[in-house]
């Protein structure tokens, strides 16, 4: 049995989605934990039957989190939508094993407070071409672990942020799944 913890920190529809993908799969267990008690996504949880857990930030800096996860027998952890930096006693506890999502072609659009519509408004802002989306392992610095997948996908010049979010979340529900198996088929 692989004990995957998904962590997310808003709306959840990334994990939702994840775990829909996996029903009927044998050896894959989800638990889904938030650093915000009314994120929607312990709702989301709740009505998938999930097992869930909420956290303090503080808990995630002095340890007591990462002792919770291995005490848990956690094998993997997904980061779908969580803002919070991981700390660096939780990636030597989890070399490569921890994967997040980002809405922009990374190394562009990525760092310290480029999340969600901040990244659309400024790929529109900027009149690039092309937006997608980077399934990377995380290190010590936002956005900047190995690229582990990217997808694109067209942005037209008459597009709003809201358009680019779209075709992106598309993105999203599209690969993160797959790429998420294919990576825990590896451990």
């Amino acid at each position: 049995m692989k004990n995957i913890a998904i962590l997310a920190s808003g709306s959840g529809s990334n994990a939702e989605n994840i775990v829909n993908y996996f029903k009927g799969k044998e050896g894959i267990s989800f638990k889904i934990y938030s650093n915000k008690k009314d994120a929607f996504v312990l709702e989301r949880a709740k009505r998938l039957g999930v097992p869930f857990d909420t956290f303090l930030k503080s808990e995630l800096e002095n340890g007591s989190f990462l002792s919770k996860l291995v005490a848990e027998k956690t094998d993997f952890v997904v980061l779908a939508g969580f803002l919070l930096k991981i700390p660096d006693d939780m990636l030597a506890v989890f070399p490569d094993k921890i994967v997040n999502i980002h809405p922009s072609l990374l190394p562009k659009y990525g760092g310290r407070g480029m999340y969600g519509m901040k990244v659309h408004e400024a790929v529109v802002a900027a009149g690039e071409k092309e937006s997608g989306i980077t399934i990377h392992t995380i290190d010590d610095h936002y956005d900047e672990g190995s690229v582990v997948f990217q997808a694109t996908v067209p942005v037209l010049p008459t597009d709003s942020p809201d358009e680019v979010a779209h075709k992106v979340h598309e993105l999203e529900y599209k690969y993160f799944p797959s790429v998420i198996e294919d990576m825990i088929s590896k451990l």
